[in-house]
C-alpha cells in the first residue's frame, strides 16, 4: 500500500508538471503555428499570379522569371523569391542533396532533384501543403488541450486506498508497540536471572561467618 501511495504521488506530481509547464508550451506552440500557417495562406495567395502555364513569377539573385523552365534551372543559388515567399539554398552533406526552404512566418523546406519542371512542382507542392498541415496542427492543439483538461481531473483524485493505508499503519503502529514492551519485559527478566546471588559453599569462610 505504501509502495502503491507512493506511486500515486509520482503521478500526481507528473501531471502537476504537464498541467504547469509542458501542455501549456505545447498548446502555445500549436496556436503560434496556426497563426503562422494562416499568415503564410494569405502571403500565398497574395503573391500567386499564374501565367498561361500556371507559372508564378520566381526571383533569384535580383532577377525574376516568368518561364518555368529558366525559373527552375536558376534554382542553386544562395538566395531568392517565390509566390511571396524568401528562398534560401542550402546543401546536406550526409545525404548529399541541395534544399531549398522557403520562408514565410514559418519555415517550408523540400530538397531539390535535377528536373527543372520538378524542382518547381516540389515548391508547389510545399507551399500547397499547408491547408493539411493547418488541419493537422489544430487536430494537434484540440488533443493537447483536452489532455490537459483530463490531467487537472485527474491530479485532484485522491488515493483510492487511503482508508485501507491508515487504519494498517495505524495496526502497524500498535504491534510495533507491542513487540517493544514483550522486548523490554524480556531484556528486564533476562537481567534478574543474570544477577542473582548464590549462597556460599559449606566451608567457605563466608559460610563460616
Amino acid at each position: 500500500l505504501r509502495l502503491l501511495k507512493a506511486n500515486h504521488l509520482s503521478q500526481r506530481y507528473a501531471l502537476e508538471d504537464q498541467i504547469i509547464k509542458t501542455l501549456p508550451q505545447q498548446i502555445a506552440k500549436y496556436e503560434q503555428s496556426i497563426e503562422g500557417y494562416l499568415s503564410d495562406m494569405d502571403r500565398l495567395k497574395e503573391n500567386t499570379h499564374p501565367n498561361e502555364d500556371g507559372f508564378s513569377p520566381m526571383e533569384v539573385e535580383g532577377t525574376v522569371y516568368t518561364d518555368k523552365k529558366a525559373a527552375g534551372s536558376a534554382e542553386p543559388v544562395p538566395l531568392g523569391q517565390y509566390r511571396g515567399f524568401s528562398m534560401d539554398l542550402s546543401f546536406a552533406s550526409l545525404t548529399r542533396e541541395f534544399k531549398v526552404t522557403l520562408k514565410g512566418a514559418l519555415y517550408y523546406t523540400t530538397n531539390l532533384g535535377t528536373d527543372v519542371f520538378g524542382n518547381i512542382l516540389r515548391l508547389d507542392n510545399l507551399l500547397e501543403s499547408m491547408e493539411e498541415r493547418i488541419s493537422t496542427c489544430r487536430e494537434q492543439l484540440e488533443n493537447t488541450r483536452m489532455q490537459l483538461e483530463n490531467a487537472k481531473l485527474e491530479v485532484d483524485k485522491p488515493f483510492p486506498q487511503e482508508d485501507e493505508l491508515k487504519r494498517k499503519s495505524a495496526r502497524l503502529d500498535e504491534l510495533n508497540i507491542l513487540l517493544n514492551m514483550d522486548k523490554r519485559e524480556s531484556e528486564i527478566v533476562d537481567g534478574d536471572v543474570g544477577d542473582e546471588v548464590t549462597a556460599p559453599a559449606r566451608g567457605s569462610p563466608d559460610r563460616e561467618r
